[in-house]
This record gives structure tokens, C-alpha cells and sequence, in this order.
């Protein structure tokens, strides 16, 4: 049974990394000792070291430990063999370039799937989706395909932003950019806001944190979702 956290963002305003999630995290790990890191997205392009050594940092609150795939010769076995599993943010193009090109998109699909407990944050979320199309990141390399990990029927966009009313910005707004999207694709979209996650649990999926989610479907008017409600109806 899926056991899935896809939280839009790795920290909050004047947080911690991952300090709001630590409640959540030490339910959801309970059975993990050790969790595997995926540090591919590199956000900032740090290192996987750096990256590596700030996951740990925050999962040694929770008495977690915490190793890279990048230090297995063997990234598909690691995967295979972990306990639980963290994608962190970064850039999605980089990191889903890194998925393929250590031929790990379908083992890492199958180990969630088959009930690793997994999170992702940011572009760790992008990629839970059917697709990383709706990814806010620059394409700054060319991943092999768009196509993700399936572990929800729809697409997310994380760190999802309203318009603000009181800015003289001119620049399309993340609704304009999702609703581009739909000119081309009828895959559902989740504008999940910061400081908001989806908590699946086999075929259900629940929206939590304080603030609303914004779903956006091919042709219709976007829908605000209230906190707490089971989203399995999007496809």
C-alpha cells in the first residue's frame, strides 16, 4: 500500500528545513532507522554532500539517519533495499535527468508503490505526478522524457502562488501558466500553496496543513479544496 507525504515546500517563513513537518515525519518514518536521500535536484547546484549533510542535520531531530543514493555504486539496489525514501527540492529538470540517467524512474516508481515510505518536497513532489509539465523550474538541462513517477492520477504544482493584487507585475501568474498547460493537456493540476502536503495512504489522498489547495481542470473554473478533504475523486 502506497505510504506517501508530498509536501509543496521543504520549509516555511522563518522555519527551519523540514521543522513543520517533524511531527508528521516521525509518524510516517516509525518503522525506518535509516533514510535514503535522493539529492539530485541540487538546489542552488550544492553539492549531493551538502545536500546530503542538511537532510541529516534535520532528520537527527526525529533520530533518523539518513545516507545518499549517490554514495551506493548501485543506485536501482539502494533504492530496492531502503527503508524509506526522500526526494528533495532543487531543480526538477536536473533532477529528473538524474532519474533516467541512472535508469531508476520505474524502480523508484515500484518501490513506492509497493509501500517504501516515501516524501518528496518541491521538485521531490513534481515528480509524483504523471508528469514534471507543471514544474515552475527553468529548463536548464533536457531530461530524456516529461514523464514521472504515476504515484497520483493528476499533476502538482508546488509553491503554488496567488496573484497579488497590489503588485504592479506584469509577468504571467501561475494560474496563466497552468491554464497554457491545459490548452495542450487535459491531466488535472493540484496548486499546492507552502506549507501544504498530500498525505496517501494507498489510493487515498488527503490534503493537509492550514490553507486550501487550488485544483485547476481542463476547461472549467478553478475549485478551492478545503484542508482535510479526501482528493482521490481528481483524475
Amino acid at each position: 500500500m502506497k505510504n506517501i507525504l508530498i509536501a509543496s515546500s521543504s520549509s516555511i517563513n522563518n522555519g527551519d528545513f523540514l521543522d513543520y513537518l517533524l511531527p508528521e515525519l516521525e509518524i510516517h518514518f516509525k518503522n525506518c532507522n535509516t533514510i535514503l536521500f535522493i539529492p539530485y535536484a541540487r538546489p542552488g547546484g550544492i553539492s549531493h554532500e551538502e545536500y546530503t549533510t542538511k537532510v541529516a542535520l534535520a532528520f537527527a531531530k526525529i533520530n533518523k539517519n539518513v545516507t545518499g543514493v549517490h554514495e551506493f555504486e548501485d543506485a536501482a539496489l539502494a533504492i530496492k533495499n531502503a527503508e524509506g525514501i526522500f526526494t528533495g527540492g532543487g531543480s526538477t529538470f536536473v533532477l529528473v535527468s538524474q532519474l533516467y540517467k541512472n535508469n531508476i524512474v520505474r524502480t523508484l516508481s515500484e518501490a513506492v508503490k509497493n509501500g517504501t515510505p516515501y516524501l518528496g518536497t518541491s521538485a521531490g513532489s513534481n515528480i509524483c505526478g504523471l508528469s514534471m509539465q507543471t514544474t515552475n523550474d527553468m529548463p536548464i538541462v533536457y531530461p530524456p522524457s516529461f514523464q514521472t513517477l504515476g504515484l497520483i492520477p493528476f499533476n502538482l504544482n508546488p509553491h503554488y502562488l496567488d496573484p497579488d493584487l497590489n503588485s504592479n507585475h506584469m509577468g504571467e501568474t501561475r494560474e496563466t501558466r497552468i491554464k497554457e498547460f491545459h490548452a495542450y493537456n487535459s491531466v488535472p493540476v493540484l496548486g499546492l500553496r507552502e506549507g501544504s502536503w498530500l498525505d496517501v495512504k494507498g489510493d487515498k489522498i488527503t490534503l493537509k496543513g492550514n490553507l486550501t489547495a487550488r485544483l485547476f481542470t481542463q476547461n472549467n473554473t478553478p475549485v478551492e479544496l478545503e484542508s482535510g478533504k479526501d482528493l482521490s475523486f481528481i483524475k
